[in-house]
């Protein structure tokens, strides 16, 4: 499966110098839990997560503490630059799924921006990935079925069951068309594995 049929597109961005309130409203509004972050002329300068606004927005409440709470260290920060994560981690439209959560998992993050050249085109996030995995099997086998008349309108009959996003495919044995089929129902997002049943 690739990027580009799971993730969420458009992106929301937002602007480095946007303040850190507008950036805090606009995930919060957006229900995300990350942006891409944009100069003026468009170009990905970084990426700012909930964790990164949360940094330095709240001072220690004087109630939960028999001591006396200090002055504060500063100023919060004021602009989305002064947050935002500088190393960015990219992923294509053409990305295979697998290589993208290995990203998220050796990297530790909640999202990748999907990149087209030097534009943004979408964002994938652990959350479009559960919601992929969280389509049922009645939708998946559905669409297993669609995806076969469509794209194969003149092979073999399968029967098509799903199970837990396990695509079960019976028919007569034909090791060039089960092949095809095989391919055509991986494309199908929220199918983890294709079998053959004889």
């Amino acid at each position: 499966m690739l990027v580009r049929e799971v993730m969420s597109s458009p992106a929301i961005t937002v602007r480095r110098t946007d303040p850190v309130r507008q950036a805090i409203r606009s995930l919060h509004g957006h229900d995300i839990t990350a942006a891409p972050v944009t100069d003026d002329a468009d170009h990905l300068v970084g990426v700012v997560s909930e964790l990164d606004l949360l940094r330095g927005e709240f001072e220690p409440d004087p109630r939960a503490s028999l001591r006396p709470v200090g002055p504060s260290a500063g100023p919060p920060p004021r602009r989305v630059m002064e947050v935002m994560t500088r190393e960015i981690v990219t992923v294509t439209e053409t990305t295979d799924v697998t290589k993208a959560i290995a990203l998220m998992v050796g990297k530790r993050i909640k999202s990748l921006p999907v990149v087209r050249g030097d534009r943004i085109v979408g964002m994938l996030s652990r959350r479009d990935l559960m919601a992929m995995l969280a389509r049922s099997d009645e939708r998946l086998r559905t669409d297993v079925i669609a995806a076969l008349r469509e794209h194969y309108p003149f092979g073999p009959s399968w029967d098509v069951a799903v199970r837990d996003g396990v695509a079960q495919l019976s028919g007569p044995p034909h090791e060039h068309a089960d092949h095809i089929a095989d391919v055509l129902a991986r494309t199908v997002p929220g199918i983890v594995r294709v079998r053959h049943l004889r």
